[in-house]
């Protein structure tokens, strides 16, 4: 089948490349043609496990193509995903700005029936627009389909090779067929393939994102309110995960939610309830909860040394929003960075994969180490942020070596508290 994908993003680059290694031919379109021209030569602008071997191999078979024009990006397709940016405005709505001017520029330029695909996260009635916008113009049939992506950062390329389930928002069937007709080969298992109307397929990826942060949140709450009873949370969180009505995934608690979906998502789901007159009062909490959750180390750290950081030196262990990125949008990392640069503290990072995002954030305020271990050198103590496979096995020898004053602030509770103090090392972690 012929695809064209408009928007070489996260979502655009891993929906091509996965649809071109299931024998497809796909074509990408991106207006940023510094973006296209790396792209063809198999140089991934993202960190993404697998998806520059993906790439790479379908480059080289022909069945992935990049270019910055639109006509001839769609010249014979019969499938038109778009997969561009929906930021959030100041209000927290999303900014569709990017889908309905494609939206307007694809009406005059579809000579045969086809397919448009919404990808993008996007409000409830975004497929109406996008067809009342290309029908202005349109001189041929064509459809429009909500078909909302599911993809984890850092598994990305295994969510879309083996979906658990994906939605097709469609209100013909012709569409619908050629929806399924395309991922018939990633449901083989027996993973189900959800038929229904536009507007809810477009509510489903908000109330499933809106849910999780929900989810994140209330064990966080959870977590600082052990702190205070004296509980320990990981018990507690081995115990509610037992129960098959709540399950296991998403109950670790941490430093909250970040990254491009679930802060952005929320937010939208909040201000479409308002557009509506409805108040999502639970949703509310949860912003609410998260943005304190981002610097809940920092009392922690100020009560450690007496509320006096000036001079005090720091690493920052772990910079983007989840390990498996360099993603670093809304990342729980920035914010205490910068409070703790607020209080005076001189700090210096180490991320396996962030480091230059970082860098174009801070820039010369802060120091980048080139491994975890140099960013302890000669510092007061150690903050972890993000909980990359790599700092979960220190050499805790290695590491007191280095430090000057021997404490560990851990925001993702990868050590077990005993372990660390037998070590020689103060050690503080959340809800334990």
């Amino acid at each position: 089948m012929n695809i064209a994908v408009i928007g070489t993003g996260y979502v655009g680059l891993v929906t091509g490349t996965c649809l071109a290694e299931t024998g497809n031919f796909v074509t990408c379109v991106d207006i940023d043609e510094a973006k296209i021209a790396t792209l063809k030569q198999g140089i991934t602008p993202i960190y993404e496990p697998n998806l520059s071997v993906l790439i790479e191999r379908n480059l080289n078979e022909g069945r992935l193509h990049f270019t910055s024009s639109l006509v001839d990006g769609i010249a014979d397709a019969a499938l038109i995903f778009l997969a561009l940016p929906t930021p959030p405005g100041a209000d927290g709505q999303a900014d569709l700005t990017f889908i309905l001017n494609v939206a307007d520029e694809l009406g005059p330029l579809l000579n045969q029936y086809v397919v448009i695909v919404d990808k993008s996260t996007v409000p409830v009635g975004t497929a109406d627009l996008v067809r009342e916008r290309i029908a202005k113009h349109a001189r041929t049939e064509f459809s429009v389909v909500s078909n909302p992506e599911f993809l984890r950062e850092g598994f990305a390329v295994s969510d879309f090779m083996k979906p658990d389930r994906i939605v097709i928002g469609a209100s013909d069937e012709r569409a619908v067929q050629v929806m399924e007709s395309l991922y018939k080969p990633f449901v083989r298992q027996g993973n189900p393939i959800l038929v229904m109307d536009e507007k809810s397929a477009e509510l489903t990826k908000y109330a499933s994102n809106a849910f999780l942060a929900t989810k994140i949140t209330f064990m966080n709450e959870i977590a600082n309110f052990c702190e205070r009873v004296g509980a320990n949370v990981d018990a507690v969180r081995l115990g509610m995960g037992a129960d098959e009505r709540i399950g296991k995934r998403f109950l670790f608690p941490g430093m909250g939610y970040g990254g491009s979906c679930f802060p952005k998502d929320v937010q939208a789901l909040h201000h479409s309830g308002e557009m509506e007159g409805f108040q999502f009062q639970l949703l509310d909490a949860v912003m609410r909860v998260n943005d304190k959750q981002k610097t809940i180390l920092l009392p922690k750290i100020k009560t450690y040394f007496h509320q006096d950081l000036t001079n005090k030196k720091l690493a920052i262990w772990g910079l983007s929003f989840k390990p498996d990125t360099d993603d670093i949008r809304e990342a729980p990392a920035l914010y205490l960075i910068q409070a703790l640069l607020d209080a005076g503290a001189t700090l210096v990072v180490y991320d396996p994969e962030a480091m230059e995002n970082v860098k174009s954030v801070f820039g010369a305020q802060i120091s980048y180490a080139k491994n975890a271990y140099e960013a302890l050198d000669q510092t007061d103590g150690l903050v972890i942020c993000t909980e990359w496979s790599v700092f979960r096995s220190p050499a805790f020898s290695t590491m007191f070596k280095a430090m000057k004053q021997h404490v560990i602030f851990d925001g993702r509770n990868i050590f077990e508290p005993e372990e660390v103090r037998e070590q020689g090392f103060d050690y503080f972690s959340i809800g334990r």
